[in-house]
C-alpha cells in the first residue's frame, strides 16, 4: 500500500488569505485536533512581518506548541533569509521559501527579481544547514500567472536547477493561481524531475479554483508524487476568482486517497470533526468541500481496509 503524506497548510496558506485573525488558542486546538486525526505534517504559519500579515504574528508561539505534539512534522513558510533566522530560532523541523517562476509575480509578491531570490535561497539554505532544518523551495506560479499568463516550462526547469545549485533540498510545484490541468501536471513533473532528480521533487501544492484540484492530484500520483498540500475546508478561498474555492480541500483529498486504497494514516471521521473549530472561530468565512455535506460512501470502510 503506497504511503501518501498530506501536508496541512491551512494555518498558513488559509489564514493568511482571509481578513479575520484566528485566536491563538483556536489555532492550537485546530493543530492538535488534526494531529490527533492522523495528520503528520502541518504548516503552522509563516515568518513574515506582523505589519504585513498580522494573521501570522503568533507563528513562533504556534511552533513552540506544535513541537510538543509527538510525531508531528512542524513546518513554516519563510519569505527570505531573515525569515529563516526566525524559523531557526523557533525550532522548526522544516521551512519552505516561495520562488515565483513568474518574475512579474516575484517582484510584486516579495519585491525581488529572480537573481535576487536565488541569493535569498542560497543564504536561507546556509542557515537551514547550520540548524538541521529541512529546506524546501516552492516553485510557485509554475503552471501559470495571473499577471503574465502562461509560464514557459523550460524557464521553470532552468530556475529549479539554479535553486538546487543554491542549496534547495526539495521542491514542490505550486499551482498558485489554479491554472494547472492534469496533462500539464504530468508534463512539468517529468521535466523538473529529469533536471533535478526524482527524489528532489516530491510535492504538489494544488488549488481547486477551477475544479481541477483532485484531477491534478491523480495526475501527480501517476507520476509518483507522494506529498500533497491541502487546507481544511479549503480555507482561504481564492483572491483571483471571488466565490471560487482556492486551496485543495483536505477532507475531500483524504476521502479520495483512502478510498483508492492509498495509505494516508488519517481518520476521516476525526478530521471532519475538526471543521467545527474553524466554524466557531471564523463564523463568517466560507468552508468548502463536498465530503462534509455528502459524507463517505456506504462501503468506504471496506475500501480503506482493502
Amino acid at each position: 500500500m503506497t504511503q501518501i503524506l498530506i501536508s496541512e497548510v491551512g494555518p498558513r496558506d488559509g489564514l493568511q488569505s482571509i481578513k479575520p485573525i484566528m485566536p491563538l488558542e483556536a489555532k492550537k486546538r485546530w493543530i492538535a485536533a488534526e494531529a490527533a486525526a492522523g495528520v503528520k505534517e502541518i504548516e503552522v504559519g509563516s515568518f513574515v512581518p506582523a505589519a504585513l500579515l498580522p494573521q501570522m504574528a503568533d507563528t513562533a508561539e504556534l511552533v513552540k506548541f506544535a513541537k510538543t505534539i509527538d510525531g508531528l512534522n512542524v513546518v513554516t513558510l519563510i519569505p527570505n533569509a531573515k525569515g529563516m533566522h526566525f524559523a531557526a530560532k523557533a525550532g522548526v523541523d522544516g521551512a519552505s521559501i516561495p520562488f515565483s517562476m513568474s518574475e512579474t509575480h516575484s517582484v510584486k509578491n516579495v519585491r525581488k527579481d529572480h537573481p535576487a531570490m536565488l541569493e535569498e535561497i542560497r543564504a536561507a539554505a546556509a542557515i537551514a544547514k547550520d540548524h538541521g532544518i529541512h529546506f524546501a523551495v516552492g516553485l510557485s506560479t509554475a503552471f501559470g500567472c495571473t499577471m503574465e499568463g502562461a509560464v514557459v516550462e523550460d524557464q521553470v526547469v532552468r530556475l529549479a536547477e539554479k535553486a538546487a545549485e543554491a542549496g534547495a533540498q526539495e521542491f514542490s510545484l505550486s499551482d498558485t493561481t489554479g491554472y494547472a490541468d492534469p496533462a500539464q501536471v504530468r508534463r512539468l513533473t517529468r521535466k523538473v524531475r529529469a533536471a533535478v532528480g526524482t527524489d528532489m521533487l516530491t510535492t504538489l501544492h494544488l488549488h481547486n479554483t477551477r475544479g481541477l484540484g483532485l484531477a491534478n492530484v491523480v495526475a501527480g500520483l501517476e507520476e509518483g508524487i507522494t506529498t500533497f498540500d491541502a487546507s481544511l475546508g479549503g480555507l482561504g478561498g481564492c483572491p483571483f476568482a471571488p466565490g471560487a474555492s482556492g486551496n485543495l480541500v483536505t477532507e475531500d483529498l483524504v476521502l479520495m486517497l483512502n478510498s483508492m486504497g492509498l495509505k494516508t494514516g488519517i481518520d476521516l471521521e476525526k478530521l471532519l470533526s475538526v471543521r467545527a473549530i474553524l466554524a466557531e472561530a471564523l463564523p463568517d468565512e466560507p468552508l468548502y468541500g463536498f465530503t462534509p455535506d455528502a459524507g463517505p460512501m456506504l462501503d468506504y470502510s471496506a475500501r480503506v481496509a482493502a
